[in-house]
Order: structure tokens, then C-alpha cells, then sequence
């Protein structure tokens, strides 16, 4: 099939390193991907992907021609203050797009708000508080409803704290970035990127119209201890420990910890047969700490 991707960032690029590695089971013939940068464009063409540029406010003229080639659609770019811009500049490309019969829309788990610690899941009943919760909330909505007009098969999928190469605990810790921030009672799920990959790639071959799927671990836990394990893993020691009420952070910073909340996330092994290769944040910075190495 032939996949287009509004975002062609970090979720796509494993996405499609992880089909390329498929050999013969890979689903993928061509891959189209936007970007906002000419000078990332270039080296996306590098890696075999045809680049475009899209920045919110407008895109390459071939845009919907490639919609209307492609079979399936990914887009991962977040809602400004006017909605989705996908919607805004393609929805009538996208709803004309003869082929296009998948789509996934990459949200977040931040449309929960928060719960005071509580276990929730897809069937949780929740009214999104903060302005960013609603506009992606708001976003979700305009997809499905897409979805549901032309019969394309859209799909949800709320991440949890994305890491992987290149962008963990153990990254920030070499970089000197880390800092333990210790809010009592606070905890998050996170999710593997090459996990993310293996979900996509199963719905993919079994989409359910309208589904909403968490992509989380099995293991939501402070912030404070993932930094210190991934310092005992690389051999360094962790940084102190910052009150939360004393760390100078910025305001979206200090947001992501306003919510709290433990997500479960059966939906993909029960519907999608997925078993996450990296079910706690242990098993993924062990695997990130000998890949480095």
C-alpha cells in the first residue's frame, strides 16, 4: 500500500523502519511524508520518502494528488487555535481520496485530564477540561465523524510519553538535561516507539472503523524513578530530587504534571493482538541501554 503522513516525524520514521525491516511481510511500497523544514524535505529524500512541505498554514501543490494516490493515511501534526489544519486545508482531498481506506489520527492520553491516580481505559466516560485536552478531543471528534461520512476507516490512537532512541531518560542523562521532579503521588504511562510501530502496523491489517485505542505500558509510574533507573543502568548518578513546588519549569511543562491518571491498555492485545515488546519502562530502557552501549 501506499502511505501518506501528515508529520513525518519520530512515531513515522519508526513506523516505517520497522515495516522496512519486515522483509517480506512489509506493507508498505511507497511512503509520502510532510515536513515543515525544506532542509529535513532533503533528507528525507535521502531515506527513500517522498518529502512535501507542509506548515499549518499551507502545503506543496501536489499534496492532494499524493491523497488520492495513497491507500492509507497517518497523521500525527496536533490541533492549533482554529482545529485540526489537516482537516482545515485537505478534508475535501482526503474525502475524495479513491484508494484511502485507513486512516490514524495520533493523539494523546492527555484528553483524560486527570484522575486523581484512578485506572481508566477507552470506555472511560470523561469531559476533556484544559483548553489543549479540548482542542484534541475536538480534533478526534473531526476524524471520526470524517470517518464515519465516507466510510473510511479512521482510528484513534492515544499515546502515552513517547521514548525510544535517541529520546529517553537515558538520552536526557547523558545530555545533562535530566531532572528528577518529584510531585507526591504523581505517575504516568509511557509507551515504546517500536511498540507504537507494531500497533499501527496491526491495525493496519485489521482496521475497526471509529476504534480508540490507548498505546500505553503496563506500568505507570513516577517520573522520578525512571530517572533513577536509567542512571543506575548507564552507570551514572541520578540528579537530586526537586519538590515540584520549587522546580522552575514552563508553563506546558508544568501542565503535564497537573494530570494524573493510570490508563489501561488491553484494547490492543485483545483486539489487535498485540503484545507490547516493552510492557514497563524497565524492559525499555534495559533494551535503549544495551543498544547504546
Amino acid at each position: 500500500m501506499d502511505l501518506f503522513c501528515f508529520g513525518y516525524g519520530y512515531c513515522a520514521r519508526h513506523l516505517v523502519a520497522q515495516d522496512r525491516a519486515a522483509g517480506d511481510d512489509a506493507m508498505f511500497a511507497r511512503v509520502t511524508g510532510t515536513t515543515r523544514d525544506p532542509g529535513k524535505a532533503a533528507a528525507l529524500e535521502r531515506e527513500g520518502i517522498v518529502a512535501r512541505i507542509f506548515d499549518g498554514a499551507g502545503g506543496d501543490p501536489p499534496i492532494p494528488d499524493d491523497l488520492g494516490a495513497s491507500d492509507a493515511l497517518l497523521t500525527s501534526i496536533a490541533p492549533d487555535q482554529d482545529g485540526d489544519p489537516v482537516l482545515r486545508h485537505y478534508e475535501r482531498a482526503i474525502t475524495d481520496a479513491p484508494r484511502l481506506s485507513w486512516i490514524g489520527y495520533l493523539s494523546t492520553i492527555g484528553v483524560y485530564g486527570d484522575t486523581g491516580g484512578e485506572w481508566i481505559d477507552e470506555e472511560t466516560e470523561f469531559e476533556a477540561v484544559s483548553a489543549r485536552a479540548k482542542a484534541r478531543r475536538a480534533a478526534e471528534e473531526a476524524w471520526l465523524a470524517l470517518g464515519e461520512r465516507t466510510g473510511k476507516a479512521v482510528q484513534i490512537f492515544r499515546l502515552g510519553g513517547i521514548y525510544g532512541p535517541g529520546r529517553s531518560a537515558i538520552t536526557q542523562l547523558r545530555a545533562g538535561k535530566a531532572r528528577r521532579i518529584v510531585k507526591p503521588g504523581q505517575v504516568f504511562n509511557r509507551i515504546h516507539v517500536a511498540d507504537i510501530a507494531a500497533v499501527l502496523r496491526a491495525s493496519l491489517a485489521k482496521p475497526d472503523p471509529g476504534r480508540i485505542y490507548n498505546l500505553v505500558d503496563d506500568h505507570p509510574a513516577p517520573p522520578q524513578d525512571v530517572i533513577a533507573h536509567a542512571a543506575e543502568l548507564i552507570g551514572m548518578e541520578p540528579p537530586p530530587e526537586i519538590p515540584f513546588a520549587e522546580a522552575e519549569m514552563s508553563p506546558m511543562a508544568r501542565a503535564f504534571y497537573a494530570d494524573c491518571k493510570r490508563v489501561r491498555s488491553r484494547r490492543i492485545r485483545e483486539e489487535l493482538g498485540v503484545t507490547l515488546q516493552y510492557p514497563d519502562y524497565r524492559a525499555g530502557l534495559a533494551a535503549l541501554a544495551a543498544q547504546e552501549e
